[in-house]
């Protein structure tokens, strides 16, 4: 993917249409959850320092959020001028939203990473621009890769050294190496979708559980199978109840020193506690590979406008304020940012060793965003997630779950 020339490229096309509406606006509403908030706050201050507008920024749970942005856009009582929304929201709202094709210029797309970009994009309009940009990434001990003893009793069983995985049997065979004496290979978060997501992109999926045309299942086809069999393998090396681990479960197991990895969201390096057994002995790498090579789940927020808003022109200038300088977020507690500039500026600086990791795997050929679909929050809490946990019960039979699974999406979108 180029890069943009300059960490400077600013995006194009409203500065006139925001003239008349933006004159005699003095501060703007943005609808935001916690993270989204920590993000967007420096940039609102020097927003605020350079045009005079304040930004009050409305912080909701992530359910909540997705809740009163519905509730807005279904009934026109719009009280926001922009929103932090998830990616996976933006088929549903899309109706509601400003279009922001002038915003998406040859040299934005330069900067964007192609799933993140192509995300934002519902039917032939952009509804949304890249606020940050996350991923799965691999997190390892480097204390415990580095360890002599371990390096030759790995490569004594294994017969190659050991070293970062990189591909499904590497990591299983770390995973399996590390499983003892009251440690884990590595935790299996069988309570959200989005570690099987990637594990089925790995696997060589082109269309994420729907077909191009978003009008049928695709989970009951080998592919699938091939990576929810390998995606119940790894149970054995994380802690008993897989189907109950979430994100926070696993993510606590690692910081806790009780698993030698574990596939998170980028955004944790920088989360990691001072206190924690593994500060400072973490290592970070792109995403592992399976027959379709590296692959992760994007996972980004995006900015967007309410089309019936109040101030749609002094919402959409916030948008293109916020692209403009979105390496202020590096900053923050989380340091998610998501114009590939900004992440090149600081791969080489301390704390944000995870950057580098994050780019190749976005980077990927095979990383694909999830289905721009209307139904894809139903699919997911309603589909997605109960199969996943069925595989994960002992004796499962994989082929007819997927199957049952499929029957369900089917129904789900022709509704």
């Amino acid at each position: 993917m180029a890069v943009a020339a300059a960490a400077g490229l600013v995006l194009a096309g409203c500065a006139t249409s925001s003239t008349s509406d933006s004159a005699h606006v003095k501060s703007l509403t943005v609808l935001v959850e916690g993270g989204g908030h920590l993000e967007l706050q420096p940039i609102a201050d020097l927003y605020k320092k350079q045009t005079g507008i304040s930004v009050t920024f409305v912080e909701l749970p992530y359910n909540g959020l997705y809740n009163r942005v519905n509730s807005e856009l279904s009934t026109g009582n719009i009280s926001f001028d922009a929103a932090a929304l998830d990616a996976i929201w933006l088929p549903a709202f899309a109706a509601g939203l400003k279009p922001l094709n002038n915003l998406v210029t040859p040299a934005v797309k330069a900067d964007s990473f192609p799933a993140i970009l192509q995300e934002g994009k519902v039917g032939n309009n952009y509804v949304g621009i890249p606020a940050f940009a996350n991923s799965e990434i691999l997190y390892y001990r480097t204390d415990l890769f580095n360890d002599p003893a371990n390096q030759a009793a790995f490569k004594a069983k294994y017969g190659y050294d050991l070293k970062p995985p990189t591909t499904w049997q590497q990591y299983t065979d770390a995973a399996a190496f590390f499983t003892k004496d009251g440690m884990y290979g590595a935790p299996l978060p069988g309570a959200v979708e989005t570690q099987f997501l990637a594990v089925l992109s790995q696997a060589g999926e082109k269309n994420m559980v729907l077909t191009a045309d978003g009008k049928k299942s695709t989970l009951d086809d080998a592919t699938t199978l091939t990576a929810l069999n390998y995606y119940d393998s790894l149970a054995k090396y994380g802690p008993p109840g897989a189907a109950a681990v979430d994100w926070n479960a696993a993510q606590n197991l690692y910081n806790q020193g009780k698993a030698a990895m574990m596939l998170f969201w980028g955004h944790a390096y920088r989360q990691i506690p001072t206190d924690s057994p593994v500060f400072g002995k973490t290592g970070v790498a792109p995403m592992i590979g399976g027959p379709a090579g590296v692959a992760g789940v994007p996972g980004p927020f995006y900015l967007s406008v309410p089309r019936a808003g109040a101030h749609t022109a002094a919402g959409e200038a916030f948008v293109k304020f916020a692209y403009d300088h979105n390496e202020l977020s590096a900053a923050t507690s989380l340091g998610l940012v998501a114009r590939i500039s900004a992440l090149k500026k600081f791969e080489n600086t301390k704390g944000y060793e995870s950057y580098p990791a994050i780019v190749a795997t976005l980077n990927a050929p095979a990383t694909i965003p999830r289905p721009a679909n209307a139904n894809w929050q139903n699919i997911v809490n309603n589909v997605l997630v109960p199969m996943i946990q069925k595989s994960l019960q002992p004796g499962a039979d994989n082929a007819a779950i997927l199957k049952d699974a499929a029957a369900q999406v089917d129904a789900i979108v022709a509704q």
